[in-house]
């Protein structure tokens, strides 16, 4: 009898495990897909990165983006990391990544292939690496190829965050 109440408590510690780092993947097979996560008009500012679990700056900027995403979640703010990673990796390689940094910023997956139709339609100016970072809202578009900063985030998101 004693077992049946601490049985019920891992079990529901477990389920929470789940829910907080066990986070769906969507994947874009087709740029055109995920094109409409680059043009939402809304108040919301948007953080749009692209990465890939075997990109090193990518994931050594990580953190940052994480830190931002903590401080600006209960605003009108909304966090996309974009995986450049293949698609036949999710179950394993991505998600068993952002279960370990307990990533909490909304994944996706593009898994379109035909990059050199789609990276000009991102930005002009971006060259085809990656880490990239998008920051948009009505009123400011940001764009960035390399790595980047908390501070650099922090004040981008800061000054153009709409209240």
């Amino acid at each position: 009898m004693k077992l049946f109440p601490k049985y019920i408590f891992l079990s529901i510690l477990f389920l929470l495990f789940i829910n907080v780092y066990g986070q769906e993947i969507k994947v874009y097979d087709q740029f055109s897909d995920f094109e409409p996560l680059l043009q939402k008009s809304n108040d919301t500012t948007y953080v749009v990165n692209f990465w890939a679990t075997w990109c090193k700056p990518c994931v050594k900027e990580l953190p940052e983006f994480q830190a931002l995403n903590k401080k600006f979640k209960d605003q009108k703010f909304k966090m996309i990391l974009v995986s450049l990673d293949f698609k036949n990796q999710v179950e394993t390689k991505v998600k068993d990544f952002i279960r370990e940094r307990e990533i909490q910023a909304e994944v996706v997956l593009l898994a379109d292939s035909k990059q050199h139709l789609w990276i000009d339609k991102v930005n002009p100016e971006w060259s085809g690496s990656i880490p990239v970072t998008l920051i948009y809202n009505d009123n400011f578009n940001f764009f960035k190829e390399g790595s980047m900063i908390f501070e650099e985030l922090n004040e981008l998101i800061t000054n153009n965050i709409k209240k």
